[in-house]
């Protein structure tokens, strides 16, 4: 079983069990004051529950299509323990400015596995700019796409548009493609001529 796979059925677990029993996911999602009172677990357990099976379905496809391909890549580099590492790690440093930005209020939840996610998806689009993403049914090109959702991601999160976190979107993409270029600095290269590849 891959390492994707291991962690879809993880967080299905996770978020179904949570479904059923309200107060285990009040326990594992990110909550401010639960932090402050040494529960840091909560940095991680945010990315294994899910507001409901949309949020969760969503996630998960794509980290199906996308994560494959990436763990492909990245474990001959860093192993699968390391992978699981880059995972995890998604899931922290994207809450991280949501954290620091709400340490004070009471009233404020975060949870999804979103920042990880579009650490995958970014470190995907960074290898392969010009590939074709299916947005629903429409075939988009990874770069466009990619423009797109970060343009959206920043003007929504200006704006609190939706009871969703799209800091951790924007920073979990950055850190998808920074820990993919401090694994392999080449890719910078690679992603320059691949951008311009269709110009040439």
């Amino acid at each position: 079983m891959s390492i994707t796979i291991l962690i879809i059925v993880v967080t299905g677990v996770v978020s179904f069990t949570c479904f059923q029993r309200p107060q285990l996911l009040d326990e594992l999602l990110y909550w401010p004051p639960g932090v402050a009172r040494g529960q840091y677990w909560r940095l991680i357990t945010h990315g294994f529950v899910h507001a409901d099976g949309q949020h969760l379905l969503f996630n998960m496809i794509t980290l199906y299509f996308f994560g494959r391909a990436i763990e492909g890549f990245f474990v001959p580099y860093i192993g699968a323990a390391g992978f699981v590492l880059f995972y995890l790690g998604g899931i922290v440093v994207a809450m991280l400015p949501s954290a620091w930005a709400h340490r004070n209020d009471p009233t404020y939840r975060s949870l999804g596995a979103s920042g990880a996610v579009s650490a995958i998806l970014f470190s995907y689009i960074f290898m392969a700019p010009w590939s074709i993403i299916y947005v629903f049914v429409l075939p988009v090109p990874a770069i466009l796409f990619a423009a797109l959702y970060v343009g959206y991601s920043f003007y929504a999160n200006e704006h609190g548009l939706g009871n969703i976190n799209h800091s951790a979107h924007l920073w979990g993409a950055a850190y998808g493609i920074v820990f993919s270029l401090l694994m392999e600095p080449r890719l910078w290269d690679h992603f320059l001529h691949s951008l311009l590849a269709p110009l040439g």
